[in-house]
């Protein structure tokens, strides 16, 4: 065992907050990411025992929020957000994200029990797909304006942000890249997403 590698946890709760990203439009469900991260967990000692999903294709920072109080959702003792895609899709006012998101973030807090075990996934840049191909840049240009506002967000409460973004312009539409829709991520692309989160998820553990 690795120095610092957490000890053995078990019957943990995971609650993964969200949008399409999140519950995985178009894969299976072992192959969204949240499942995926769970099941690499275990491999360090970390028992996942059930996975919660709060997310809806379409939905923006407000659908989560109704989501959350109409689910309403006990203590977990692992809590992920990435959020913000459909209100840049839906072109509402960035000032409403702002302040929502804000809300949400404090929610996954409250929801952990501790802004220790809380983690933050920036937006996919959905403009280098077949779907976005009418204006690629601009679109990029508006997923890094969220991404910039989250990523400050978290870091002014010390919070993980993981830059996924990356990933997903590296692989844009390429083979294999794409779920059937040629929109959302694969289930291979969802791996190289958890392959990013899992070590900032095993430090939170560590801690």
């Amino acid at each position: 065992m690795e120095e610092n590698e957490p000890t053995q946890l078990e019957n943990l709760e995971y609650l993964a907050l969200g949008d399409s990203y999140t519950i995985g439009e178009g894969v299976d469900e072992v192959l969204r990411w949240p499942n995926q991260l769970a099941k690499k967990l275990e491999g360090v000692n970390i028992e996942v025992k059930k996975v919660e999903i709060i997310a809806k294709t379409g939905w923006t920072t407000r659908d989560l929020l109704n989501g959350i109080e109409a689910r309403s959702p006990g203590k977990h003792d692992l809590v992920s957000l990435l959020i913000g895609v459909n209100n840049q899709y839906q072109k509402r006012p960035f000032e409403q994200f702002e302040n929502e998101f804000s809300v949400l973030l404090n929610q996954a807090i409250e929801l952990a029990g501790s802004k220790e075990k809380v983690f933050v996934v920036s937006i996919p840049d959905y403009g280098v797909t077949p779907f976005g191909s009418g204006d690629p840049e601009g679109i990029g240009k508006e997923i890094d304006r969220y991404n910039a506002h989250v990523a400050t967000t978290c870091e002014s409460m010390e919070i993980p942000f993981i830059d996924i973004t990356g990933i997903s312009r590296e692989l844009g539409a390429s083979e294999g890249a794409l779920a059937a829709d040629r929109l959302h991520p694969s289930g291979a692309q969802y791996t190289q997403w958890t392959e990013a989160i899992l070590p900032v998820v095993i430090d939170l553990f560590r801690k």
